[in-house]
């Protein structure tokens, strides 16, 4: 990773009220009213889920003190575009409000992407699953390590793995932990099954209402039946090689195919032959 590129996320990790004024030359003291139809969304928003419950509440607190904190926008051509505040703008929409109170930057576009992925890991808003992209389109778009964004973001290097490997998930389990149906101490549980046993247990936590200790369990049980079958199947695979040899060697001409032995019996000598060895094993 280039150190130019590991500066600017230093830089950009910090205080965010810091970050927005430096970054996009804002000016608290100017705010303006701007129509909530030109307002478009973040393309690079890491959020997409938002508690439908959380913005009520928002949204009735919006009606009785008004709007404490302005938005920010970016100006551009024939609209703006949001860096930060979605939940207070998707409050005002929910509320039927023409205008809203906003900060207006005239920063690059490019600027979009990196301050969305920072704001809402510095604030911690995010899902675990949100989350988990955050730091994945963080490690790319800045070519640093785990190890790296670990020390960058003030998480050991245990919780970025254990939160990226969340994305190994089927997405149908993505979609419970986003919605709050299974927590992310179930989910890390659930990491590394194949997907039919992942759907069972997952349909288990929200039918049985599985604690996190009794789907450990659970799922310590499925690894080590696996484990004891995965032994088994050496131990065949190592004994049907052997006896195909043996028979090769007695001049049998046979093969493997699947879980089956295919013997050639070519002609009658060969025959009596095995009947000979079967009739001694008796």
């Amino acid at each position: 990773m280039g150190l130019n590129k590991n500066k600017g996320l230093a830089t950009l990790i910090g205080d965010m009220d810091e970050v927005y004024s430096k970054e996009l030359g804002l000016d608290k003291n100017k705010t303006i009213q701007i129509p909530v139809e030109k307002i478009k969304i973040n393309p690079f928003q890491p959020r997409k889920y938002f508690n439908k419950e959380a913005l009520d509440e928002l949204a009735n607190s919006i009606k009785q003190y008004g709007l404490i904190q302005p938005i920010i926008v970016l100006k551009q051509k024939d609209h703006y575009t949001l860096v930060a505040g979605e939940r207070r703008l998707r409050a005002y929409k929910m509320l039927g409000y023409e205008n809203i109170l906003a900060l207006v930057s005239d920063a690059k576009e490019e600027k979009l992407r990196e301050l969305a992925l920072i704001e809402n890991i510095q604030r911690e808003n995010l899902n675990p699953i949100e989350l988990a992209n955050s730091y994945k389109d963080l490690i790319e778009v800045y070519e640093i390590t785990q190890e790296n964004l670990a020390s960058l973001v003030n998480k050991s290097r245990a919780q970025i793995t254990n939160t990226l490997r969340l994305l190994n998930l089927d997405s149908s389990t993505q979609k419970l932990i986003i919605e709050g149906k299974i927590s992310q101490g179930h989910a890390k549980i659930l990491v590394g099954l194949n997907k039919k046993d992942e759907k069972m247990i997952t349909n288990s936590i929200i039918g049985q209402q599985l604690s996190v200790h009794d789907t450990e369990k659970i799922v310590k049980k499925i690894k080590n039946q696996e484990a004891i079958n995965l032994e088994n199947d050496l131990e065949f695979e190592t004994e049907f090689k052997e006896l195909i040899k043996l028979l090769n060697n007695k001049n049998f001409k046979c093969k493997k195919s699947k879980k089956n032995l295919i013997i050639h019996l070519k002609n009658i000598d060969i025959i009596k032959k095995l009947k000979q060895i079967i009739e001694k094993i008796n």
